[in-house]
């Protein structure tokens, strides 16, 4: 606890001041007094530290400048001596060098007068000379007219001559191009068939599928009164049955087709199909395939069973069903007489008949052929069918006369069939 503070009386203001408060505002105002008089001393000293450095500060640069004059000064004295040194150099240089290049200068000034004097007279020369050469060439250009003038002569003369030669041989040349190019078509019709066959290969039930329905549509599309039977998918047999009948609906005949699409000919077919053709009952039985056997092109008559490419396959049928008609008609007419049936039949089954059905078949597709390419060569297509045409009515006038000898008078009179007979004859 503090013990009581002692108080004195102002002696002006006759106020009571602690004696403590008034010895420390003694002393704070006597240190105070003796800090701003040290601050004073030491700003005065400050100030005159700052006076004295930016006056050395001046006197530096007035120095260096001083030096900067003068180091210009020596640099211009120095270029000065050394452009004269240069100079004094280039001059004794260059007449160190006019001295030494004079004698030279000189006797190369008089080799080059030398040479033009030279050229000058080879100049004259070959103008001389060219002279020359313009008349002996208006000499020649001369004889050259008169030359050209006497070959017209005989060029004119020989020309016809040449012509009737040219046009001859360009006939021939053009027949023989004709030639080729049909051999060229035929050649490319094979390879866009064979192209055609490749690029439709699929699956070999499938590709026989699509054939078979091809067929029957040919079928159905080309014989309205026949009856297209297609054998159902999974029972053993033929793929078509076509039974053949007359407009009045008599029937004539059977015909059994089986479609091939494959890569490779296969000789068990032929067996198989007879006993189709057996099980069936049907007069003709036809293989129709993309592969053939070996040795054959187009169609055969192989074993008793017909087999014919795909293209050949709707003359083929044209073929068999008229025989099958006209077997019919003989039958009808026949009946009783087994001879002449036999006789029918081995004709029917011979050599003649078949080289007569291949004869139209031919015929037919050398047409179908060519109104097919009727497009690029109408003329001569119309000519060359007015040829396939006569050879297939002759072939079928030969069927009629063999029929005719065998059967007799019984025998139906077809007056095309007897002014086809004249005009042969």
């Amino acid at each position: 606890m503090a013990g009581p503070v002692m108080k004195i009386i102002c002696p002006h203001c006759k106020r009571e001041i602690a004696l403590d408060e008034a010895l420390t505002h003694q002393i704070k105002e006597k240190l105070q007094q003796e800090f701003n008089q040290e601050l004073n001393k030491r700003e005065a000293e400050l100030k005159a530290k700052q006076d004295a450095l930016k006056k050395r500060v001046e006197e530096l640069e007035e120095l260096r400048k001083a030096q900067a004059e003068e180091l210009r000064k020596l640099k211009v004295e120095m270029e000065k001596d050394y452009l004269q040194r240069l100079d004094a150099e280039r001059k004794k240089l260059e007449d160190s060098l006019r001295q030494k290049f004079k004698g030279e200068i000189e006797l190369e000034i008089k080799a080059l007068q030398d040479e033009l004097a030279q050229k000058t007279n080879k100049l004259k020369e070959l103008q001389a000379r060219e002279l020359a050469l313009i008349q002996e060439k208006r000499r020649l250009e001369e004889d050259k007219e008169n030359l050209e003038l006497e070959v017209m002569r005989r060029l004119e003369a020989e020309r016809q001559k040449i012509r009737e030669e040219v046009q001859k041989k360009t006939e021939e040349e053009h027949r023989f191009k004709e030639l080729e190019r049909e051999r060229l078509i035929e050649s490319l019709k094979s390879q866009i068939e064979e192209l055609k066959r490749k690029a439709e290969q699929g699956s070999q039930q499938l590709q026989g599928e699509v054939l078979e329905i091809e067929l029957e549509e040919v079928l159905t599309r080309s014989f309205p009164h026949d009856e297209i039977l297609p054998v159902p998918k999974g029972i053993r047999g033929a793929d078509v049955i076509q039974v053949v009948r007359t407009p009045s609906g008599q029937r004539c005949g059977t015909i059994v087709w089986e479609t091939k699409r494959t890569k490779n000919w296969n000789d068990a077919w032929i067996d198989k199909l007879k006993e189709d053709q057996r099980e069936i009952k049907a007069e003709v039985a036809v293989i129709v395939s993309t592969a053939l056997p070996s040795g054959v092109l187009g169609f055969a008559h192989i074993n008793g069973v017909w087999v014919s490419d795909v293209k050949f396959a709707h003359g083929l049928a044209v073929a068999l069903r008229s025989g099958l008609i006209e077997v019919a008609k003989v039958r009808a007419s026949m009946e009783g007489r087994s001879e002449k049936i036999e006789m029918l039949y081995s004709y029917l089954s011979g050599q003649e008949f078949r080289q007569q059905i291949e004869g139209i078949v031919e015929a037919f597709m050398t047409m179908k052929q060519d109104l097919e390419a009727e497009r690029r060569a109408m003329e001569k297509i119309w000519a060359k069918r007015e040829k396939q045409i006569e050879r297939m009515v002759k072939n079928t006038a030969r069927i009629y006369g063999s029929l005719q000898g065998i059967i007799g008078s019984t025998l139906p009179e077809l007056k095309a069939m007897e002014l086809v007979a004249l005009e042969g004859e």
